[in-house]
Order: C-alpha cells, then structure tokens, then sequence
C-alpha cells in the first residue's frame, strides 16, 4: 500500500485518479487529505480532482513524463542505486564553480550529454557545477525560471533517473552540483496550485504576478512546500547546495524569513547526512544579513553572488553605460568592492536615484560569488551577447585574470573559459499561443524602449533562438579560442594551488589603480595581479616588498619585470608569484 497525501485546506471534495478509477481521500487536520492505495506504485501514473475540477497533476509531483499538463508518476526515491558513499564536496573557500544551461550545454541538451562532457570540466580545474533550473516547465525547451512542478525535474532532460545518474557521475569525478531554485514565483503555463490551496496572495505583487504566500492565512504549509521543496533536492538527488533565485522578491514579513527558516533545517540535514550543503543567494540589495550568522541578526547563508563586482567588471572592459551600467565605470569602484565587498554600501546610485545598499563590514570573500558573465547578463541583452561578442581576445584574458585571482568564488558561465562564439538567447516554448505571443511582443516592446529595431529582436518562441544558444564544442581546438582556454586552465591551476587564496580576508588585500592609465593592481601576500586594460603600454612600479616575486603568468608576449618595475602592453595582465 502506497500512502498519498496531498494538502487542499479549502476544499470539499479531493479525488485520486490512478489506475482507471477514482478514489475519495479522507480529510486529515491542517487541510491534508490521505488515502491508502494498492494501486499506486513506483512509476504509475495519478492525479487529482478537487472539488469535481480536473484531473491535475499532484503540486509535489516527481515526475511528469508528459509536460505540466499531464498525470504525475509515482516515484519512489530508494530505487536508485547511488554509487557516491562517502563524497563530501570541497569547501566553497576553494571553488571554481561553472555555471550551465542543460539544454543547450551539449547538441543533445540532456542530463546523460552533461555526463558526456564531464571530463572537460574536471580537466578544467572546476570544483563546482551549477545548473539552471531544471524544474519541469511547460514545453521541451526553456530557461527554467517559469517552472511549476518544483518537485520534477524536467522530462525532456531526462527525467529523475536522468538527473540522478548526472549528480552521481559528477560525484565521481569529484565535481560538486549546485542547483537553481525559484521561490519568488512560479510560471503562469501549467500552474494548478491555486487548485488546492492559497499557495498565492494577491497582497503584494512580483514582476512576475502574485506573489507566493508566505506570511498571510494558511502561509505556514506554503513555506513549508518550499521549505521540504528545498530538502528534496539536497537529500534524494544528492545536490551539494542551492542557488536561489532573486531574494530580494521573496516577499515575507514574518518574524523568520522564510531564508533563515531554510537556513535552519538545511543545517539540520547536513548534521543528520554528514555531508557539507551551501545555500546561494542572488539578491540585488547588497544587504549583508543574508550572508551573516544568524546569531548577530543575519539569515545565515553561505554566500551571494555580487552583481556589483560584475557590472563593474563589466562596464570598465566594454565601456558600456546604459541601465544599470550608469553607476559603474571608474576603477576605483572595482577596487572597492573587491576590498569591501560592495561598491554602493549606503551610498547615493545615479541608476535607481535613492541611496542603496549597507556596507559588508568584516565579510570574507568566500561569502561572495564573482563573474564576468552569467546566464542573466548574457541572455538578458536583445542578442544575447556573451562577452567574446564584446571584448577583444586580450581583454577577455583580462576579465578572466581578475575573475579568477580575486577573493571571490570566481565562476565561469558555460563555453567562457575558450571565449564560446554562440550567444545565449532567451528562448521559450509555451504551447499557449496567447501566452507565447505576449512573451514575444513584451519582449520586442522592452527593448524598443532602449532604441532597438522591434524586427530585430530574436523570437523567444522560435526554435532557432534555441538552437543557436547551443556550444560549439568544436572550436575549443581552434583560435583564439585555444588560447582563451589555456589561459583559463593555468588561472584555474594557480587559483587551487597557491596559498594566497587560502587568505580571503577583504582587508587584506590591497588594491592599487590609476584612472588614467587604466591600470589596476591586486597585491596579496605572495601575490600581485596587474592588469592594463588600456591600449597603449603602461610601466607600473610595485611596492618594494614583492620586489622578491617573479613573473608566473603572462597573458601577452612583452611583459617585463625589472626589480619593481613592471612593463605591460596594452590589454594585458600579468601574475607575480
């Protein structure tokens, strides 16, 4: 017998189809209903009546084989025979951690493809692997933040099993997975949870519409959806932590947060398994409490990626100053949030006119997740423009250079580390043709706004949009793009080899730059990087106490080191150790 339950407070009625026939449910305290079934086994398929309203799919459902409008299938998780006893993933303090896409990391764009390419990303150097979500969304081809079947990973991917194989194989080969979860919402197409219970509010509003209800009547089974949505993944797929999507529109007014909630019970299950668990945050609030102990006041994660290293990264190798670029462009802003975590900590952005952020006193860089490119900042632009559609070979070695020796967990967005050719576009497969048409024209509408040709603008709904953000894996063999990977692999070595990034601590590095001669210099005991991110040669003269370090990493020929004095051709970077 099979125990199923579901949680419906509101209704009258709740029916489980399974087999052919439909069973009544029997009501049980705090709006579950339970029923006992012979019927129901691993791999067979059910679904719910609420109310004479369905058949709809069950809100935790692990597996749907036929998208987010068919019957869930039964799952049951002890079938799977792990082979990972006994992994532990290395520390977060010493990641390297890329970031990808499934369906368009490999042709196939399936969990057995990543497999497939696994040994690139090992060879590479990398710690961690962070996929975007792979919730189940409607249609077989998507970014993943409109999921609706949290519980389910994606059928097109491959399934539980699918998933499964992937994070075991990846623990084979020593790699740490990391997944995206999105909280602050679910998508529109195949959302049945309004069916059985208040799982929204229309209190307060998303980008994205109703906001899930986390703090009004009924919210405590809502957050603890969530709450178990987040153990599931950590426990029955082995993931070694979570990246959860834009914080800052998890709206909760309750005395615990629903973060700190999380926060509590994921450290109860990485006592319970033995096995270290992460939690990132994406937040655009530069507010450290997300990332501070609970014990002064915070919600106690691990770490969140810094948008403000980023965009100014970003603007000081592209030039770039449109939307939120405006408030970035000067080195003296990079130096900052590398030596303090955040550029605007309490002061005035030009951008959003009003003062922003709080500063991350005492915070170490193992707190902050840093990039030059992420699905977001590639897919977000009308084109989809990676940053080797934006910067000259040289200047990519550069951003990488900075990347990957600064005191954050650096991460690489998939095909960066040989400078990929392919854009990543925004692209979706809604079988709701008003829905894709709104998506569409919303999106031609958003960047006409900022000047753009409406025709111009890729069709989000098209499969070419899809098909083009795919890897070209074989140009790795090709230049520049060889080059760029080398580059990558020796950073990446020296990163998770040297023991001046076992220090993190902000305060202890020293960041030197020259507005003018667009020159910056990261100093760190038994350290320096120097970068020119200019054209024309700059000569650079390093304090006397690394007079005792030599040259180990150039990216260009004519480099010279003569005492303190450092010679650098333009868009260049040099590492002394």
């Amino acid at each position: 017998m099979t125990a199923v339950r579901v949680w419906a407070p509101e209704a009258e009625q709740v029916l489980l189809e399974c087999a052919g026939t439909r069973t009544p449910m029997a009501r049980q305290d705090g709006g579950w209903w339970r029923l006992e079934s012979a019927a129901l086994a691993h791999g067979v398929d059910y679904a719910f009546h609420v109310n004479g309203n369905g058949p709809f799919p069950d809100p935790r459902s692990a597996w749907q084989p036929d998208g987010v409008h068919g019957p869930s299938r039964w799952v049951d998780h002890q079938t799977f025979e792990w082979s990972d006893q006994g992994w532990r993933a290395p520390p977060l303090a010493a990641a390297v951690v890329v970031e990808i896409h499934v369906g368009t990391f490999t042709p196939a764009g399936t969990f057995q493809a990543v497999i497939d390419r696994l040994d690139h990303l090992a060879e590479l150097g990398v710690t961690h692997l962070e996929l975007m979500p792979v919730q189940e969304f409607p249609g077989d081809r998507g970014w993943g933040y409109d999921g609706v079947d949290l519980f389910a990973p994606h059928h097109a991917y491959g399934g539980p099993d699918g998933l499964k194989r992937l994070v075991d194989a990846c623990h084979r080969r020593g790699l740490a997975v990391l997944l995206d979860v999105v909280y602050n919402h679910l998508g529109p197409d195949g959302n049945y949870l309004a069916q059985f219970g208040p799982y929204f509010t229309d209190a307060y509003s998303t980008p994205w519409g109703e906001a899930v209800n986390l703090d009004r009547v009924h919210s405590d089974e809502v957050r603890r959806f969530f709450i178990d949505n987040a153990l599931m993944w950590l426990r029955d797929y082995h993931f070694d932590g979570l990246r959860i999507d834009a914080v800052h529109a998890i709206i909760d007014t309750s005395a615990v947060h629903l973060l700190e909630a999380l926060c509590d019970e994921v450290r109860g299950l990485e006592s319970r398994t033995g096995r270290p668990l992460v939690l990132i945050a994406e937040s655009d609030l530069n507010d450290p409490r997300l990332i501070r102990p609970v014990e002064i006041g915070g919600y106690g994660l691990d770490a969140q990626w810094n948008e403000d290293f980023h965009h100014a990264l970003h603007a000081l190798l592209t030039g770039e100053s449109n939307g939120y670029y405006a408030d970035f462009g000067r080195l003296e802003q990079l130096a900052k949030v590398l030596t303090r975590g955040f550029a605007y900590d309490g002061v005035y952005s030009r951008y959003r006119r009003r003062t922003h952020g709080r500063p991350a006193t005492g915070v170490p860089g193992r707190r902050f997740v840093g990039c030059l490119q992420n699905h977001d900042q590639v897919g977000n632009r009308a084109t989809g423009e990676r940053s080797s559609h934006l910067l000259s070979p040289a200047l990519l070695k550069v951003g990488a250079a900075l990347v990957l020796t600064s005191p954050f967990v650096p991460m690489l967005f998939q095909g960066e580390e040989w400078g990929a050719s392919s854009p990543f576009l925004y692209f979706t497969d809604h079988q709701d043709r008003g829905l894709a048409e709104a998506v569409r024209s919303g999106r031609r509408e958003e960047f006409a706004a900022f000047g753009w040709d409406p025709e111009s603008i890729p069709d989000p709904q098209a499969a070419d949009s899809f098909h083009r953000s795919r890897l070209d894996w074989d140009e790795r063999k090709r230049d520049p793009h060889a080059g760029i990977l080398d580059w990558h692999r020796s950073l990446i070595r020296l990163r998770r080899s040297h023991p001046a990034f076992a220090d993190d601590r902000l305060d202890r590095l020293r960041v030197t730059v020259d507005e003018d001669r667009r020159c910056i210099a990261l100093l760190r005991s038994g350290m320096v990087t120097a970068c020119n991110l200019g054209k024309a040669p700059q000569t650079l003269a390093l304090p006397p106490d690394v007079a005792h370090l030599a040259l180990r990493l150039c990216s260009a020929p004519g480099i010279q080191l003569r005492g303190t004095t450092l010679q650098l051709p333009g868009e260049c970077a040099a590492i002394l150790a």
